[in-house]
């Protein structure tokens, strides 16, 4: 399995649809980030469940993903399921994200994700962030699109079985869903995992990269 660094990292964006979006798809990533780069700067941007207790959900639970990081976090209003007919507003906010700092990874939706809220904003990113990194999240769902990711971020199983604790202690809201347990999260990181010879792994797409061998 080849291996590629990512450098220097003192800022990176996290992008979501939905309050839990960001956690669900590149919880693990944030963790290992954090982690390793104490101090580091996250801008988070999501989209919908402003104003209500969904926004405190996020609020608590990536200040816990980002242990020791500068967070800095906007929740907006949007109408959930609605993302691709207020595209205006969405470009807005994305647009006001990127003005206010210059990243060197972006975490966002894949742009083959089914819902059709995280495909929109994964359309949108590349609009605005266009000499960036842009690392495509995967959140298992009913709809059946998980895909063949392109890169992987290997997960220790403490740093696996953490985020599975975060996800469950931080969204109570979601417990609900028959899809948000134990076995769904770690199921999916375990074949990842197996996708790249870890124990676990988070994956990601990615659509544009440039490479500097030369240095």
């Amino acid at each position: 399995m080849i291996r590629l660094g990512a450098g220097s990292l003192d800022r990176i964006v996290a992008v979501g649809a939905h309050c839990d979006d960001i956690a669900i798809g590149a919880g693990g990533t944030l963790l290992t980030l954090c982690h390793a780069r104490p101090g580091i700067r996250v801008d988070a941007l999501v989209l919908s469940g402003g104003g209500s207790e969904r926004e405190q959900e996020e609020q608590t639970a990536l200040t816990a993903f980002c242990p020791g990081a500068d967070l800095r976090l906007t929740v907006h209003k949007l109408p959930d399921g609605q993302l691709p007919a207020h595209w205006e507003e969405a470009k807005v906010a994305v647009e006001e994200l990127r003005a206010r700092t210059e990243p060197n990874l972006v975490l966002a939706p894949r742009t083959e994700d089914a819902h059709q809220d995280h495909r929109a904003l994964a359309k949108l990113i590349p609009t605005a962030f266009r000499d960036h990194l842009v690392l495509g999240y995967e959140i298992v769902k009913w709809d059946g699109d998980l895909g063949r990711p392109t890169a992987y971020q290997p997960l220790s199983p403490q740093l696996a079985e953490e985020k599975v604790r975060l996800l469950q202690e931080h969204y109570p809201s979601q417990r609900h869903r028959p899809w948000y347990d134990r076995e769904a999260f770690l199921g999916l990181a375990r074949i990842r995992g197996i996708e790249c010879h870890e124990r676990y792994a988070e994956a990601f797409a990615v659509t544009k990269l440039t490479l500097n061998l030369g240095e």
